[in-house]
């Protein structure tokens, strides 16, 4: 496990430790964020937390604050927590994304759920997921091909669509962090999202799931693990919607 991982895990658990203590402040609003949401109390104080582990390791790219220090080779896109209203609303499904990245190719990718403790990572040589309460077991990441639902993010803004795929019986649901959808698109039948393309939000996911079916491009991603099923729905918002 590189230093960078370990870094990462570490900011993490310090991270969960913040969600669990669960004062007022977390709950605060603030004023809107570089990547154009209003910050809560908790988007930044799980910024600085990162900052302070993930610093020594690259230029850091924000959500919540843009650049934190000058560009360099390597930059690390962060959303300190992916899924903050749903954190706000207490929504159990909202976490952290890291990505860190050598000029445009990507090395290292977290993904954390901090509502349930799973971590998805990605290196050049392994993928694998852990938990924040036991972080030496790596687990193996199989796809799930007895899913039943989807993940459509950003559906409700989109309901011609959402009436297509329902017409091909294509269930889904929408919770509210990208991040985080992108990260298990391996256990869900597909993940869907159209909208603006933040690398704050889709960087780490991307990497973790590219041995996955993906299209990515400025007006949507599709991701599933079915070759069928991702052409029948790539056909559907191609041919039908656009």
């Amino acid at each position: 496990m590189s230093l960078f991982i370990q870094a990462a895990i570490t900011a993490c658990q310090e991270g969960a430790s913040l969600i669990k203590e669960g004062n007022d402040n977390l709950f605060a609003l603030y004023e809107q964020g570089f990547g154009g949401d209003i910050s809560n109390g908790v988007d930044l104080k799980a910024e600085a937390i990162f900052y302070k582990h993930l610093s020594p390791f690259g230029s850091i790219y924000s959500e919540e604050s843009g650049w934190m220090s000058p560009e360099s080779s390597i930059t690390i896109y962060l959303d300190p927590i992916d899924g903050s209203d749903n954190f706000v609303s207490k929504f159990p499904y909202y976490g952290i994304s890291i990505a860190r990245m050598n000029g445009d190719k990507t090395t290292e990718a977290v993904v954390a759920n901090l509502a349930n403790g799973e971590v998805f990572i990605r290196t050049e040589e392994e993928y694998y997921s852990i938990t924040l309460q036991n972080p030496d077991i790596k687990r193996e990441i199989k796809s799930n091909f007895s899913a039943k639902i989807g993940l459509f993010e950003k559906a409700p803004e989109h309901p011609e669509l959402v009436r297509k795929l329902m017409d091909k019986k294509l269930k889904f649901r929408s919770p509210g962090a990208l991040a985080l959808s992108l990260a298990y698109a391996p256990y869900v039948k597909y993940v869907l999202f159209l909208g603006t393309m933040r690398c704050f939000d889709i960087q780490a996911g991307l990497y973790l799931s590219q041995h996955l079916h993906v299209f990515n491009d400025d007006r949507y991603i599709l991701i599933s693990a079915d070759k069928e099923l991702f052409e029948q729905i790539r056909l559907i918002v191609e041919k039908e919607y656009f």
